[in-house]
């Protein structure tokens, strides 16, 4: 590729950002699409984003929110999609006619994930409260599940439990919940204890890690699946959030998922 300085830039911020497949995936559709533009993976911290993403915005770029700054980006002076201006969190930021446009398509790639395993909109245990978490809660409200959360924090489910219910999303006792969605850390450096034993509740019968691995599934998502669960990391999340991007940067221009998948897949060259 040739980059000269007319080519647009566009970033996925976090800490830490080292384990992001999104450059891959975004570089290889920027290629297919032929659109003069790159993709790359920038860490930088909480106080640091808003200027970042400010920079890119202005040279006509934009980009991706990951952890630990969603929350952050939603604060953002500029227009907010209702997702963003109901849970308080982004994920993809671009161009707008206030300068800046913040969005949430995570929601997208927690609902498309959970359809491909054929989750039950019933009780969901949530695990964390984080930014993606958020998200979780999100496609619960668009579903209409309840939710039950667990957080390592003491006080800290209380208090998004009560967060939820001002979002209209009820309360669930952790075993009756058929779905089981871990939305922490846990698992990215693939080495660290599980979430959550997946042995635990009897009634669970999905599991979705939203965490993932350049090659494999985390050990998580394998756990799962020994014990007959239908599980799935979070790269097909990845997929649809990243395309779903694609009317926030290039408006009318159609992300080609195929090539996005090929290259999370790693059979490009």
């Amino acid at each position: 590729m040739r980059i000269t300085s007319a080519t647009r830039v566009f970033a996925v911020l976090g800490d830490p950002i080292g384990h992001s497949l999104s450059p891959r995936m975004q570089n290889a559709a920027f290629a297919a699409a032929g659109l003069d533009a790159v993709y790359v993976a920038l860490a930088c911290t909480a106080e640091v984003l808003p200027a970042l993403m400010g920079t890119l915005v202005a040279n006509g770029g934009g980009g991706n929110v990951t952890i630990p700054h969603k929350a952050v980006a939603a604060t953002m002076a500029g227009h907010h999609d209702a997702r963003v201006a109901a849970l308080g969190v982004a994920n993809v930021f671009g161009p707008g006619d206030a300068g800046i446009r913040l969005g949430n398509t995570d929601v997208d790639g927690v609902l498309a994930a959970l359809d491909r395993l054929e989750a039950p909109s019933t009780a969901w245990y949530l695990l964390g409260t984080g930014g993606s978490a958020r998200a979780v809660v999100g496609a619960a409200r668009e579903r209409g599940a309840r939710i039950a959360v667990r957080s390592r924090a003491p006080g800290r489910a209380e208090a998004f439990l009560a967060w939820c219910a001002t979002l209209g999303v009820g309360t669930a006792a952790a075993e009756e919940c058929e779905v089981v969605v871990n939305a922490t850390p846990l698992g990215l450096a693939g080495s660290e204890g599980l979430p959550l034993e997946p042995g635990q509740f009897p009634n669970l019968r999905v599991a979705l890690d939203l965490t993932y691995l350049a090659n494999g599934p985390t050990r998580w998502v394998e756990a799962c699946r020994g014990l007959g669960l239908r599980a799935d990391d979070g790269k097909y999340g990845l997929l649809v959030q990243g395309a779903a991007s694609w009317p926030y940067w290039f408006p009318g221009v159609t992300a080609p998922v195929a090539i996005m998948q090929a290259a999370l897949d790693g059979r490009l060259g």
